[in-house]
């Protein structure tokens, strides 16, 4: 898959924001920002980050990939665990910048590599004036 199967995004801002061309706008480090959500209840399972390899296989074959930074790797997400990403649905933003990718996950339905459903299972609350983390269920 060739990483010029996305055009750049046009200098009209209206064309950007209201036309049907699909221009993703990447960072100057290749990469674009992808907050995924659970097709059932819409529950925040993780944000990952996505190059236009990542983008293209994820738009080809219908399983989330996205671009591990620690590892400069595409990663098909749930691999190793089982627990696959199959996408219903992605969304871009007003200006393209930023993905929303709506998934079912396969297998046990763990998103974080910790087990748990969703990256995020933990609060920040203050006691004290002062920031403490909490389990959040």
């Amino acid at each position: 898959m060739s990483e010029s199967r996305f055009s750049p995004p046009p200098s009209d801002k209206s064309e950007l924001e209201e036309g049907t061309a699909f221009t993703p706008r990447f960072d100057a480090n290749g990469l674009i920002t992808a907050v995924v959500t659970d097709a059932d209840d819409g529950a925040l399972l993780m944000v990952a980050h996505m190059n236009a390899e990542a983008l293209a296989t994820t738009l080809d074959t219908g399983i989330a990939h996205y671009w591990s930074r620690s590892r400069s790797a595409l990663w098909k997400k749930g691999e190793t665990s089982g627990n696959l990403q199959h996408v219903v649905a992605i969304r871009t933003d007003c200006d393209q910048d930023a993905l929303q990718l709506i998934v079912r996950v396969e297998g046990r339905g763990a998103t974080c590599h910790t087990g748990r459903r969703s990256c995020f299972y933990r609060n920040v609350n203050l006691v004290g004036g002062r920031p403490i983390l909490a389990d959040s269920g």
